[in-house]
């Protein structure tokens, strides 16, 4: 079977200079980006680190195939995970051999994303998996939808087994390259107690009749194609002479089976990638990919990149000393010709708010030293971090961004939190109550919501008002109206709780009885998780407001920070976010166990969640070109307990000679890497197996001791959840006249004391009422 021409332009070989002509860029390449680029035949794994030049090396191989004639662009097939970066490729490759490439008629149409080619594919072969080609690509909401449908006709709760829960199922059936036909029976149990095949089934066969598919299909329908039919597969495979693929350790299992397929007929195949770089498991990506190339195309040619034009020498040695620690990896040294720098600084502090306070200073004192606000970031773990950051320089009038995700107090999950105490506070805030009147979802159509707006505006009453006066009538029907009346006397409740519980104490309770918390557990997903992280934050922050309003005051002050955005602002972002991206300094903050690594991670993955956990570190470090600061806090509050903790076991890792260290703590630097000597024990393994112990490790830090962590995979087969279980802090021991010390107050002075409720007179901001846990000795 033969495939359709792809259009040529007539003047190509105008475009192209002599095969011998060997082009300027060329030379400019260091030696084993040239390698690279000249090992045309045969499979290569280019293994490039950190801040190599894998993209320049990668288009260079591009333009190389074309210049030199060795196949026509239409035979070159070149995959990308992003539309950003084809887009980036094909500009610089039109750099490097001319107009040619450039345009709408690109005569390089088989450059894209996994997605954009497969689609062009599977427009040709739509209906050999039941579609037409002009075929419908839905999107999340559509997905959703139909699959709220399916659960609904099969009699099945969607509030117990809600869509996104079988959506994220069938995304990650789909990735891994199954049909509904292959799941097995843990699989199946996956979703509704043995139903997840049926939906599965249900919701193609929903599809094809459609003549629609998600984006997940577009990949697994054209593996069916190309395993089902020989001749098309062959007809390919005689297409392109040459396959590219970059960052090929983010592939999961149905990008890799498809790759393989289309790759094992010639084996020209040059993959790209970093195996310490796989940060990406949780969407799928398989590490093992690229760790198994040689053995998949026996005889490859390995090429390193090694040589870093980002990071100092003293940042290199620190993050290849902590990667080291890693097992399952390909191994790889970096080095750069860049003078030596600043060793990295771990910085101990007492708390988060501390934490916050340090991170604004230092970013302050690099700023009057001549650094640019914009060439600072700020690297997270979890989101939630952000939110004592953005408070801490809203108050010090510090310009930030928020990168790869809202500001705090702009997700979506804050903002209908803060809708609820809106109109708690104030009775008329007729858009929060637009906000969360069916949030979550109460059976109250838009019928209902049109009669109450009607009622309102016909009576210059607020929507709370309309809605009370309406149930009175029989304008809804019974079961709506009651619905209704019952979050009006909800309202009603929370408002009189408003004046006796404290702010923080609130939220949790509107937020439990609304049912809010309850939709998030339901859902079952990372995402939910994550969104129940940020509500436990929001929590946590109003702990520090004595009044409701006050809070909100605070809330509405931050909200108003984006005033100007052209002024230089320093980047706050996830550090999965930050991969690709590099900055003249980095702080990384929250490194401690349970934080980082993710006790979260650890439990659901154990040893390869460590590993990828270690690998996150190491992108982190690697995106500083100058500086790079690791803070962590002895002290911190997490799902609203004050719990201490012990530094993450990565700082550690990390050569000592390459670190310059600095704590508020007794005990310096020696504490942390004292806590994790434990670890090159011979006989750790044993106490994996004895009952926990108490143990302190300094002033003010205990713990239930963790068991010690076997870097050696096939000895540990187990989660490491005891490696970050911590007590509670202690109680500080105060009395009348004792000077102490408050995040927001500054120092003061114990006028009088009822409980744990303080009376401090503090010398700037004066006679303030605080609970004893939010001081310290001064």
């Amino acid at each position: 079977m033969s495939l359709p021409d792809d259009p040529l332009p007539a003047d190509l070989a105008a475009h192209l200079p002599a095969p011998a002509a060997a082009p300027e860029w060329l030379e400019r390449l260091n030696a084993p980006q040239r390698e690279a680029v000249l090992a045309t035949e045969g499979p290569v794994l280019m293994l490039a680190g950190a801040g190599t030049g894998k993209t320049a090396a990668l288009t260079a191989r591009l333009g190389w195939l074309v210049m030199s004639r060795r196949a026509w662009p239409s035979e070159i097939l070149c995959v990308t995970f992003t539309n950003k970066a084809a887009r980036e490729m094909r500009e610089r490759v039109g750099e490097l051999i001319g107009p040619a490439v450039e345009g709408q008629n690109s005569i390089i149409p088989w450059l894209g994303t996994f997605h954009a080619i497969a689609a062009r594919m599977l427009r040709r072969h739509a209906e050999l998996v039941g579609l037409q080609s002009n075929y419908t690509i839905i999107d999340t909401d559509d997905q959703l939808r139909l699959l709220k449908q399916l659960i609904q006709a099969e009699g099945v709760d969607d509030k117990r087994w809600p869509p996104r829960q079988l959506a994220s199922c069938i995304d990650r059936w789909k990735n891994r390259g199954l049909n509904p036909g292959d799941l097995d029976a843990a699989e199946n149990e996956a979703y509704a107690n043995g139903k997840g095949q049926r939906f599965y089934q249900l919701y193609q066969d929903r599809l094809k009749a459609l003549n629609a598919c998600d984006f997940g299909d577009l990949l697994l329908h054209m593996l069916n194609v190309l395993r089902a039919n020989r001749e098309i597969l062959e007809a390919y495979r005689a297409r392109f002479k040459y396959i590219m693929v970059d960052e090929y350790q983010d592939t999961n299992q149905v990008q890799y089976l498809w790759l393989r397929l289309l790759a094992q007929g010639r084996q020209n195949i040059c993959v790209v990638g970093d195996d310490d770089q796989s940060i990406y498991s949780w969407r799928g990506a398989e590490v093992a990919n690229i760790l198994k190339f040689e053995k998949d195309f026996p005889g490859a040619k390995v090429i390193r990149l090694e040589q870093n034009y980002r990071s100092t020498p003293q940042i290199l040695a620190a993050a290849s000393g902590l990667i080291g620690a890693n097992s399952e990896r390909l191994g790889k040294t970096l080095w750069t010709e860049a003078h030596a720098g600043d060793k990295v600084r771990v910085i101990g502090v007492w708390d988060g708010p501390e934490e916050a306070r340090r991170v604004g200073e230092e970013i302050e004192r690099l700023e009057r030293e001549g650094a640019r606000l914009d060439r600072t970031a700020i690297l997270v773990r979890a989101q939630f971090q952000t939110r004592e950051l953005e408070d801490r320089f809203i108050q010090i009038g510090l310009a930030y961004r928020i990168v790869g995700g809202f500001r705090f107090y702009e997700r979506a999950e804050v903002r209908d939190a803060l809708a609820y105490l809106r109109l708690i506070a104030q009775g008329s805030d007729d858009l929060a109550f637009e906000r969360i009147v069916n949030t979550p979802k109460r059976g109250l159509g838009d019928k209902a919501l049109e009669k109450i707006h009607r009622h309102a505006r016909a009576n210059a009453v607020p929507l709370l008002r309309a809605a009370l006066d309406i149930c009175d009538t029989d304008e809804l029907p019974a079961r709506a109206r009651g619905t209704l009346l019952a979050l009006v006397r909800d309202f009603a409740r929370w408002r009189e709780e408003a004046g006796r519980l404290a702010p923080a104490e609130l939220v949790r309770v509107v937020l439990d009885e609304s049912g809010y918390t309850a939709m998030l557990q339901a859902e079952r997903s990372a995402e939910a998780a994550g969104r129940l992280e940020n509500l436990t934050e929001l929590a946590r922050a109003m702990e520090d407001y004595e009044t409701l309003g006050d809070f909100l005051e605070h809330v509405s002050l931050v909200m108003d920070n984006d005033a100007n955005d052209e002024t230089e602002k320093v980047t706050i972002m996830t550090i999965h976010a930050a991969k690709g991206l590099e900055f003249d300094q980095v702080f990384l903050v929250g490194w401690e166990e349970g934080v980082f690594p993710s006790q979260r991670a650890l439990d659901e993955g154990g040893l390869s969640a460590l590993e990828e956990e270690r690998r996150l570190a190491y992108v982190a470090i690697t995106r500083a070109r100058r500086r790079c600061t690791i803070l962590h806090a002895a002290n911190r509050r997490i799902y609203g307990q004050w719990t201490s903790a012990i530094p993450s076991r990565f700082i550690a890792e990390i050569p000592e000679e390459h670190l310059a260290s600095e704590t508020t703590l007794s005990g310096g630097a020696s504490l942390w890497r004292a806590q994790w000597s434990e670890r090159d024990d011979p006989f750790a393994h044993v106490a994996r197996e004895q009952p926990a112990r108490t143990a302190t490790r300094g002033p003010g830090w205990q713990r239930a001791a963790a068991a010690p962590f076997d870097p050696a995979p096939r000895r540990v087969a187990q989660s490491t959840r005891s490696a970050a279980s911590f007590a509670a802090k202690p109680r500080l021991d105060l009395k009348v006249g004792d000077r102490v010390f408050h995040e927001k107050f500054g120092t003061g002075t114990i006028a009088a004391q009822e409980g744990n409720k303080l009376e401090i007179d503090f010398d700037e901001a004066g006679h303030k009422r605080v609970i004893d846990s939010f001081v310290r000795s001064a």
